[in-house]
């Protein structure tokens, strides 16, 4: 070491400098919180419904069915203040639920397929400023969320999607087209990124959505309409989530998966593993 350096390392700047970088390689939880992502709050009303509020303030329903049997809030329609976007995986009465009149109440837009949306705004005469080509779009595509700072990829389901008519003339369908039934990756800016399966089975295509780093996935966990707790632990290996939120449960006798089971075959998957399920109850807000 040279006379000069040998000197520097000796000065009382340079032994600050040095402690101070001891400290921060060492202790790494001391880093200020401010480089580290922002919360959000995640509201399960029961079911697949479930309330986003991003770190700016933004706000998103997804397939808010609010009047089902497993939410404890019976007003939540009436007190529901801002609402940005509305995220519909498909058609489905139990996922479609109160969304024109949240619509209609909030202001709100609709994020979802192109088929769907058109449909829906026909029947329920949404106006094309709140379901329109800005926010409806098909498997793969990305939509910009800029009024909750946040961006969302529709995704493959496996499922079906059709749509009830609300007063069909005799002779005519009482369900009509719903396009392609999707999932949801919502990507948070400063945020995690939050996986709503939609109501689907176990495919393949879940391998390419551990690209997304997901740190919440939002599972459907029911059987018999979707995959059951077996299937939607095989799923989790393929996406890898560092939490896995149950849902799509409990709300009719025939959806008879439990949270139980999930962490079962999870555990039996890889030791240790069940402990990334994080069991919500309907009504229940937390922070992620």
């Amino acid at each position: 070491m040279s006379r000069t350096l040998h000197g520097r390392m000796k000065n009382p700047i340079w032994l600050f400098i040095r402690a101070l970088l001891a400290f921060l390689i060492f202790l790494p939880g001391t880093m200020p919180s401010a480089l580290a992502a922002k919360k959000v709050k995640l509201t399960w009303y029961g079911h697949a419904a479930f309330k986003v509020e991003t770190p700016s303030g933004g706000v998103i329903l997804i397939d808010p069915w609010l009047g089902n049997p497993s939410n404890p809030h019976t007003d939540t329609l009436e007190k529901l203040g801002r609402v940005d976007y509305i995220l519909l995986t498909h058609g489905h009465s139990d996922h479609v639920g109160e969304t024109a009149a949240i619509l209609a109440k909030t202001g709100a837009k609709l994020v979802t397929t192109f088929d769907l949306g058109a449909n829906l705004a026909a029947i329920h005469g949404i106006p094309e400023s709140q379901a329109g080509v800005d926010t409806l779009g098909n498997i793969g595509g990305m939509i910009p969320l800029p009024k909750a700072g946040a961006k969302v990829t529709l995704v493959s389901a496996v499922h079906g999607s059709t749509l009830r008519l609300p007063n069909p003339k005799p002779g005519e369908p009482p369900l009509i087209h719903g396009g392609p039934p999707v999932g949801f990756v919502l990507e948070i800016d400063d945020g995690p990124v939050i996986y709503h399966t939609g109501d689907t089975d176990v495919h393949t295509g879940m391998i390419l959505i551990r690209g997304f780093k997901v740190d919440v996935m939002l599972a459907a966990i029911g059987d018999h309409s979707t995959m059951g707790p077996k299937r939607a632990a095989t799923a989790a290996g393929m996406v890898r989530p560092k939490k896995l939120v149950p849902m799509h449960y409990g709300t009719s006798p025939l959806l008879t998966g439990t949270p139980e089971e999930l962490k079962k075959a999870l555990r039996k998957m890889r030791k240790g593993m069940e402990k990334i399920v994080v069991v919500m109850k309907p009504g229940e807000t937390r922070s992620f």
